[in-house]
């Protein structure tokens, strides 16, 4: 038996109905903050991640699917989304148009990591993008929509901001990390030792219980903001404030990467273990430029479908549609006539095979619609059909052109 690739999960059923609820609910959000739909491929050149999250990340250094196709050309299977969105926004030119462009995503993702509760191989993401607005009013309803997605999925979270700076505060700020780190360096993690000469930001969330303890002391660079950077955090905090949106500073919360600047913000759940985050985001106003497009603010949040999938509170699905069914071998075909037409209105599902009128109620029954719907012999005679409420058991005999 050949079975899925490890980390690869098929979606079916309950699962669909969940997966299919939170992209509805999670679309219609976003259009309603003026978002449209952009799809990317999921084949891109290696080149686009290496340069946009970064040849020192785990994500590039370990977790891609990376390989030369039969034209030569060094490609990977998506492991995240914006990067994608950010090459398709400058090869349409819209950096060089102007304006302000808001878009939104969802599809799979893909990274070689270690399979676990809630991480695979194969995921999906939903996430958006904004273009063109420099103001921290934009950061704060990116907060505003992860917010209400998570609210309407009925999903309890904490919000964890910090400020990354810029590229004003941000360097002298990383040569006092640095001059920290290499302090007590003979005491931390080798993936630490590893960042401080590559990334060293990234060093303050380090999951190495031991390196947390010795970074207490570190400086913050919450601490060590310019005017401009401290200004707009300050702002921040006043519209969640003033929207009661609740929040905590995290000040090991990093990005890393030398685009990401101002605003980082992440949602977590205390429902799920160890992987408490469930969506993240920030400023990347950076990262146009890096990939050769004008400079242009930018920022931004993705969320892990995955990861929500069992938080989420389903509402009452109401039954609906049609079971419609034959109980003579010679009244199959009318079934069939009449319910390629019913389906031009509702959801009709058909057993082809003849059964007695109890048979068909069970089937009716676990197909979860709303009525049954069943023609004989009888019915035939009379251009009638039998149908039953399933949910206030009503029933009654109509004739065909009515049904």
């Amino acid at each position: 038996m050949i079975s899925s690739l490890r980390g690869m999960n098929d979606i079916l059923s309950e699962d669909y109905e969940r997966f299919t609820y939170f992209i509805n609910t999670a679309t219609k959000i976003a259009g309603r903050y003026g978002f449209h739909f952009i799809e990317t491929p999921l084949l891109e050149e290696t080149s686009l991640f290496k340069r946009s999250v970064g040849e020192s990340s785990d994500i590039v250094g370990k977790e891609m699917y990376q390989f030369i196709d039969k034209g030569d050309n060094d490609v990977c299977l998506r492991p995240e989304g914006t990067a994608g969105v950010v090459r398709a926004f400058i090869q349409k030119k819209l950096d060089r148009a102007g304006g302000i462009h808001r878009f939104f995503y969802h599809g799979a993702m893909f990274r070689y990591e270690r399979p676990q509760k809630g991480r695979l191989r194969q995921f999906h993401q939903f996430g958006v993008e904004s273009f063109g607005v420099e103001s921290v009013y934009e950061d704060a309803a990116m907060i505003m929509m992860v917010s209400d997605i998570l609210e309407t999925l009925g999903i309890g979270y904490r919000l964890q901001l910090n400020s990354l700076g810029c590229k004003e505060c941000m360097p002298p700020y990383r040569n006092k990390l640095v001059k920290f780190v290499k302090e007590c360096e003979e005491g931390i993690c080798e993936d630490c030792i590893r960042r401080v000469d590559t990334n060293p930001i990234r060093v303050l969330d380090c999951k190495n219980g031991s390196c947390q303890e010795l970074y207490v002391g570190a400086p913050k660079l919450l601490h060590h903001l310019c005017e401009s950077c401290e200004s707009d955090f300050n702002t921040l905090k006043k519209i969640l404030n003033d929207n009661k949106i609740e929040y905590e500073i995290n000040t090991n919360l990093v990005r890393g990467l030398d685009y990401y600047s101002k605003t980082a913000f992440e949602f977590v759940s205390d429902d799920i273990g160890s992987q408490s985050a469930i969506a993240g985001g920030g400023r990347y106003d950076r990262l146009v430029e890096f990939l050769d497009g004008r400079p242009t603010p930018a920022v931004g949040f993705a969320m892990g479908i995955e990861r929500l999938m069992e938080l989420i509170k389903m509402p009452q699905a109401a039954k609906k549609g049609y079971y419609m069914g034959a109980m003579d071998d010679e009244c199959v075909d009318t079934v069939v006539q009449i319910a390629h037409k019913k389906r031009k209105t509702d959801t009709v599902i058909i057993d082809y095979k003849s059964k007695n009128l109890k048979n068909h109620l069970k089937a009716a029954d676990k197909a979860g619609v709303k009525y049954c719907a069943v023609i004989g012999s009888n019915e035939m005679k009379d251009k009638t059909i039998w149908i039953k409420n399933l949910e206030d058991k009503t029933e009654n005999t109509i004739p065909i052109m009515e049904f």
